[in-house]
């Protein structure tokens, strides 16, 4: 049984960051995505050397056609492309798309019940549209920012897990989706903007809602979630690994108690949040009298919710992990998964990654060029 996204075609004009990381989910769920990668090598100087190669993790499971998108037939083999195509995924700044002569109008001419994903930092509107920047300047912007790190340091880089990732590519291919849904009913495409400070912002629904009842300060670590709380941080063992624990409900933080041997009446002040910098202190001396491993063993798998911080080499072989497949090798990188999971259309991990330009001849023939056209376009080194 295929993906639950089988049958769905999707053109990907390939850039960095979110666009590629949304369309391997969906390509992960089973649609059928063509990249189309720029006509040359990656450029050697890229911050980035894991692109075109099987190390670029986020390149799995599409075809690769490569074009030279400033030549004029090329971009008509985009438009006949997305003639027959259900979704659009666009990542670069606004305008590009336009000045190639592939925005909106362009395309919805073509297919009128085409779905234009386009994904940016700021959004295609508003006084920042047209200025470059990273996934920390757009979770800046969102407050969520703030809000992450110790109380005595400047606020940390959740890597770029929130607005790239998080904010922006979960939030363009869940976009996508729900316009492909309503397209089928309304027979009209439409186009979908993606901003990566609004999707970070719709992540911190729950912090905002707690700060305008008055749960929030906005201080680092003086919450309950942000390390605040002495039952819900991260604390260094013996051996120098770390421990998460998270025993955030009073059944939990008992369990926390008895298993741990915290006999000291002053862990019982769970909830008196005068005494949270005391009991951070307590339990970091408690926890610094065993190696992680000691205490997995004593606490992993029980209602004291803790579980060791394990690195990237770690966490594949994780017994739960290694028991979920929720990591797979693909020639010879290890990586997760698809997810989430499906009871009945089960998705599979797709093939390795292309390198640009591997299926160009391929792709255009299954898509309904004829051998002599597509001749012409290497002929004219249109591909």
């Amino acid at each position: 049984m295929p993906g639950p996204l089988h049958g769905i075609k999707i053109i990907e004009l390939v850039g960095i960051g979110p666009c590629p990381f949304a369309a391997m989910m969906l390509a992960d769920m089973g649609a059928e995505v063509i990249r189309i990668d720029r006509k040359q090598s990656p450029s050697a100087a890229s911050p980035f050397p894991s692109l075109g190669t099987r190390y670029d993790v986020m390149a799995r499971g599409r075809r690769s056609i490569a074009l030279d998108l400033k030549h004029p037939e090329a971009k008509e083999v985009v438009l006949t492309l997305l003639e027959q195509a259900d979704i659009l995924l666009e990542g670069f700044r606004p305008g590009v798309m336009e000045r190639l002569g592939l925005g909106p109008d362009a395309c919805l001419a073509r297919n009128p019940k085409l779905v234009y994903g386009r994904i940016t930092g700021w959004g295609q509107t508003g006084p920042l549209a047209q200025a470059a920047g990273h996934d920390l300047n757009y979770i800046a912007l969102s407050g969520m920012l703030h809000a992450m790190g110790r109380a005595d340091t400047p606020p940390s880089p959740p890597l770029n897990l929130v607005g790239d990732f998080g904010g922006g590519a979960m939030m363009l291919a869940f976009g996508v989706v729900c316009a492909a849904l309503e397209a089928r009913g309304s027979g009209k495409g439409q186009v979908v903007d993606a901003a990566m400070t609004d999707g970070s912002a719709l992540l911190g629904a729950m912090m905002y809602g707690l700060r305008a009842h008055g749960s929030w300060r906005d201080e680092r670590a003086a919450n309950m979630l942000d390390g605040g709380a002495p039952f819900y941080d991260t604390y260094a063992c013996r051996d120098g690994k770390f421990l998460s624990v998270g025993a955030i409900e009073p059944q939990f933080y008992a369990q926390l108690l008895m298993l741990t041997g915290a006999t000291d009446p002053e862990f019982g002040k769970q909830w008196s949040q005068g005494r949270w910098p005391e009991l951070k202190a307590k339990f970091a001396a408690l926890f610094a009298t065993r190696t992680r491993d000691e205490w997995c063993t004593l606490l992993e798998g029980s209602d004291a919710c803790v579980a060791p911080v394990l690195d990237m080499a770690e966490a594949p072989q994780h017994p739960h992990n290694r028991a979920r497949g929720t990591f797979v090798n693909i020639d010879g990188v290890t990586q997760p998964a698809p997810a989430p999971r499906f009871s009945r259309t089960v998705p599979e991990a797709g093939a390795a990654p292309a390198t640009p330009g591997q299926h160009s001849a391929e792709v255009l023939a299954d898509w309904g060029w004829a051998p002599d056209a597509i001749e012409k376009l290497k002929t004219f080194q249109v591909i």
